[in-house]
């Protein structure tokens, strides 16, 4: 018989997995060829005479405004102050909504008793509201204080409701078979099952909440960027309105960046 003979293998032979290493993930430039491509057609149009400068400043007056308004600090007065009844507002509603979204979604009578009021005053527009404000607010920071809680506490309020009502029932199931105190299967399960949708209207409130301000800005503002929007179109200066909007949709974009990027933190277990 011929024996058979088994030579050890060195540790070292065996090829080990490659490292699996976390790709960066690189920004996508072709997001950047549509804007592009409408400042370059707008400017045209300016620089043609297709567009008045009466209706719509050019983009390069446009940018020498914001210079500008820059340097000579109205532009940052008027920052700093919109941003702060933001922040007050967010955060106002942000405790309204989250606090009635985790009563109405724990518990039936809560859902019984809150919902119905929540949804019937989500409903009422805010140019509406802004008369009811100034009359039990006065003309100060209060009332656009309030339409931005406003606009914050009603998406936030239904993301919370629904993230908390749509937990998996299956889960649900596993805890009570492990014999989780309700305390337990809130902590463990009910509250993180919710954390998705809870962002999701965050990121929502954020963006009303700039709405908001814009609306309440528009009322009464003696500061804030609504109240340099409001200045240049009585002056009609087209170049500083949109200097405002702009400084608007880039505080709104940092925001929901801020937003995205707490997210994928707060979410890594999720594939």
């Amino acid at each position: 018989m011929s024996s058979v003979v088994v030579r050890p293998v060195a540790a070292h032979s065996i090829a080990a997995p490659p490292k699996q290493r976390r790709r960066r993930r690189t920004p996508d430039l072709r997001r950047w060829i549509s804007p592009l491509a409408i400042v370059v057609i707008w400017q045209l149009a300016s620089s043609t005479g297709v567009l008045p400068s009466d209706k719509l400043s050019s983009p390069w007056t446009v940018l020498q405004s914001a210079v500008e308004l820059a340097q000579t600090g109205e532009l940052g007065e008027a920052f700093v102050v919109s941003l702060r009844r933001v922040a007050i507002g967010f955060v106002l509603g942000a405790v309204i909504g989250l606090v009635l979204g985790a009563v109405s979604g724990l518990s039936k009578w809560g859902q019984a008793l809150v919902d119905p009021p929540v949804q019937m005053l989500r409903t009422l527009p805010f140019l509406g509201l802004i008369p009811l404000f100034i009359l039990w607010f006065g003309i100060g920071e209060e009332p656009k204080i309030a339409l931005v809680t406003l606009g914050v506490a009603f998406p936030l309020y239904l993301n919370v409701h629904s993230g908390i009502r749509n937990t998996e029932p299956q889960l649900i199931e596993a805890t009570t078979a492990l014999g989780f105190t309700r305390t337990e299967r809130l902590w463990h399960v009910v509250l993180p099952s919710a954390i998705p949708q809870t962002l999701v209207g965050v990121r929502q409130s954020l963006g009303i909440a700039w709405l908001s301000l814009i609306v309440g800005e528009q009322v009464n503002a003696d500061a804030g960027l609504g109240y340099l929007i409001n200045n240049a179109r009585d002056f009609l200066r087209t170049d500083v309105i949109v200097v405002g909007l702009v400084v608007y949709a880039i505080l709104g974009l940092i925001t929901d960046a801020l937003v995205r990027l707490l997210e994928r933190k707060a979410l890594r277990w999720r594939a």
